[in-house]
């Protein structure tokens, strides 16, 4: 006698016979799980009948005609279902659009050069939004402030990316050798950029109508970083990537459209959890404030210190990094509760 195991629950017991009509008349399946009534041994239904010489053959319901014909044109093409409403307010609908689709609606547009590079990095960053959105929303979230903030980061990293950012002198020290050169690329690059993508954040929080929560800031500092990356990536694309190999180009290519985003996302996002507990905690804001800025710019600069050193060094930094976001998140309680007292 066999017991039959499905979604958790038990039937049976059946005797092997009965198991192999039902398996016969496509009831039960030679894969499912099933136990002996009386030993308990675990196994397949197939192993069972097996051990009783029993081979049942699945009979087919008519011919391939008559099965698709029973199956139904309301399956096969369910045009009412199409053009309902229901499916057309369904999101996986609007997102299997967006990443399968949007390429090929810009391979039709007649825009070339630049636009091409700019285009194909919003559509991975497109991508990138999606995820961040799945894994770190909250009620405060909102698409509207999330495609704002996303411009409006972009629109200050060209104002200040067209000669602003010469005014940080510690840019000079990224052409030394290394070890100074890491002067350079924290207080240079890191600070300059990793401010960059923070005044938006300031500007959201300032804006705000209710406190803003920490991993809501720290979504909006993800989306902020895909924005810097953006910008980072058309620039990097059309002047160092165009002068490499075409191996090497397209490794770098892709790389700046999505790896390297990410980490100027996550330290972004870093940025945005110390943003949002210094305006949680207005008494520590200094500390706070500085620690927005100061630990994504180390991260970040020494990430590009050790690129053409050691990039496994580089590979731990970023590492590291991620690490210290989800940490940070999951310490909230904890520092929430000590910036109280």
């Amino acid at each position: 006698m066999i017991i039959v195991t499905r979604n958790t629950h038990d039937y049976g017991p059946y005797d092997e016979a009965l198991v192999a009509r039902f398996v016969e008349e496509g009831k039960l399946l030679l894969h499912d799980k099933a136990r002996d009534a009386v030993t308990g041994e675990e196994a397949t239904i197939e192993d069972f009948l097996n051990l009783h010489g029993l081979h049942p053959q699945i009979k087919s319901n008519g011919s391939l005609l008559r099965q698709i014909a029973y199956i139904g044109e309301n399956f096969i093409f369910p045009h009412r279902d199409i053009v309902s409403s229901d499916l057309h307010n369904d999101r996986r609908l609007l997102i299997l659009a967006i990443v399968g689709l949007s390429l090929s609606v810009l391979m039709m547009l007649p825009i070339g050069g630049l636009f091409v590079f700019y285009g194909i990095s919003l559509y991975f960053a497109t991508i990138w939004g999606m995820f961040f959105y799945a894994f770190f929303r909250t009620r405060q979230v909102k698409l509207k402030t999330t495609v704002f903030l996303f411009f409006l980061t972009q629109l200050g990293v060209f104002i200040i990316f067209s000669g602003l950012n010469r005014l940080n002198f510690f840019y000079l020290f990224t052409h030394f050798n290394f070890p100074l050169s890491i002067v350079g690329y924290v207080f240079g690059v890191g600070i300059t950029e990793e401010f960059t993508k923070m005044l938006p954040l300031l500007y959201l929080e300032k804006r705000s109508r209710e406190p803003i929560l920490a991993q809501t800031l720290v979504y909006y500092g993800l989306m902020a970083g895909i924005a810097f990356g953006v910008f980072e990536g058309v620039e990097y694309q059309t002047t160092v990537n165009i002068n490499a190999d075409y191996t090497s180009a397209f490794l770098l290519n892709i790389a700046r459209l999505t790896s390297l985003p990410f980490m100027h996302a996550v330290w972004a996002g870093i940025a945005g959890y110390f943003v949002a507990m210094a305006n949680l905690y207005p008494r520590y804001r200094h500390g706070l404030y500085a620690l927005a800025l100061v630990i994504p710019a180390t991260l970040h600069g020494l990430y590009d210190s050790f690129v053409n050193v050691n990039y496994l060094v580089s590979l731990l930094i970023a590492f590291v990094s991620v690490i210290l976001l989800m940490t940070y998140l999951r310490k909230t309680s904890s520092l929430r509760e000590k910036l109280r007292r």
